[in-house]
């Protein structure tokens, strides 16, 4: 006698193991809906457990769970927290929202897996037993020592929001030298000669790409770079604002404009010269990078570089497919994408 065949399980049990609702279950697994990170999190995790197919992935007249499933996943790693936090949640929205796109293009299950304070072996260790096709991880956060981890696993993987020259592994990140020279070159346009920047101590290797940047863009304008106007200060908003506030006590005579490595960074800043009763723009213009949408709303509203996210998460995506279609080593694959400057009201026409 035939054994039977396995019944599929289905979307109620799922919901019932993730103890959220049908309807939540549902937007989950078809893409849809503002799900937080830790509820999409506890869906797939039952998807994964009770071995879970949506109907639209079966085969017609198949009742049989498929063994695995075309399944790529996202980790948003967040190692200290200075810039992986909530005022840069909707920052990293944009890429998974890129991600999304061109993984249902191209027919993929795309998990988001967040981790805080996380060893990266230790998630890497627990891949182990999941069903993957490949990963993208985000590297703002990460260490040298952790990417060199994550290049070392067996799954094809494509790092985004880090830019490593020396590593041969695959990066997507935003050309920094662009969006730097970008900027600076639309501060000569409007005749500012006294240029300083707000750069980060913070461990994230797009400030050093930033503060790097600018000094070369800078030489390349004929501008003189002033030692004095070099701030750092941490990548959080209150931290920012309390140690710009530090550092502009220590500044006699400000420069007429300042480019700011992040828009977080230019929000604080703002506010410590307004401390200080310095008005912005018409004593001090100020540029920030990533035009969060708070930028637009900000006062006044911020002049910033705009970041594109949703596009470097789909390049991520593509770049993934290519390395699981190949199925074989690959050369190392690095993609920088230029921003665009969007105008607002913190710089001055002079």
């Amino acid at each position: 006698m035939e054994a039977k065949s396995k019944k599929a399980a289905t979307l109620r049990q799922v919901a019932e193991l993730a103890d959220v609702s049908m309807a939540t279950a549902s937007l989950v697994v078809n893409r849809k809906g503002e799900i937080s990170f830790e509820t999409r999190n506890r869906v797939f995790q039952a998807m994964e457990t009770l071995n879970y197919v949506p109907k639209r992935d079966r085969q017609r007249g198949d009742p049989v769970v498929p063994e695995t499933l075309n399944t790529v996943r996202f980790l948003k790693v967040a190692r200290h927290g200075q810039t992986v936090n909530r005022d840069h949640n909707v920052f990293i929205s944009d890429y998974i929202d890129g991600m999304s796109f061109e993984a249902t293009r191209l027919d993929y299950f795309l998990q988001v897996v967040s981790y805080e304070n996380s060893d990266i072996n230790e998630i890497l260790e627990g891949m182990a037993g999941a069903e993957l096709s490949g990963f993208i991880a985000l590297g703002t956060e990460l260490t040298d020592e952790d990417i060199e981890s994550i290049l070392s696993h067996n799954l094809p993987c494509v790092i985004i929001d880090t830019h490593k020259p020396f590593m041969n592994g695959n990066f997507v990140n935003m050309d920094n030298d662009q969006l730097v020279y970008r900027a600076l070159e639309y501060l000569k346009s409007k005749k500012f000669k006294r240029i300083g920047m707000v750069g980060s101590h913070s461990s994230v290797a797009n400030f050093q790409l930033r503060h790097d940047a600018f000094l070369r863009s800078m030489e390349r304008l004929e501008l003189e770079v002033d030692p004095a106007q070099m701030l750092s200060v941490a990548s959080t908003l209150e931290d920012a604002f309390e140690e710009s506030v530090e550092q502009l006590a220590d500044i006699d005579r400000l420069a007429d404009a300042y480019l700011c490595a992040n828009d977080i960074i230019a929000f604080g800043f703002v506010r410590a010269l307004r401390r200080r009763g310095v008005s912005v723009p018409q004593d001090v213009s100020v540029i920030g990078i990533d035009n969060l949408p708070t930028a637009a709303v900000f006062e006044p509203p911020l002049t910033s570089i705009d970041v594109p996210k949703q596009k470097i998460g789909a390049m991520a995506l593509r770049i993934l497919d290519d390395l699981i279609s190949n199925g074989k080593a690959q050369p190392a694959i690095k993609l920088l994408l230029s921003g665009e400057l969007v105008v607002r009201d913190s710089v001055m026409s002079k």
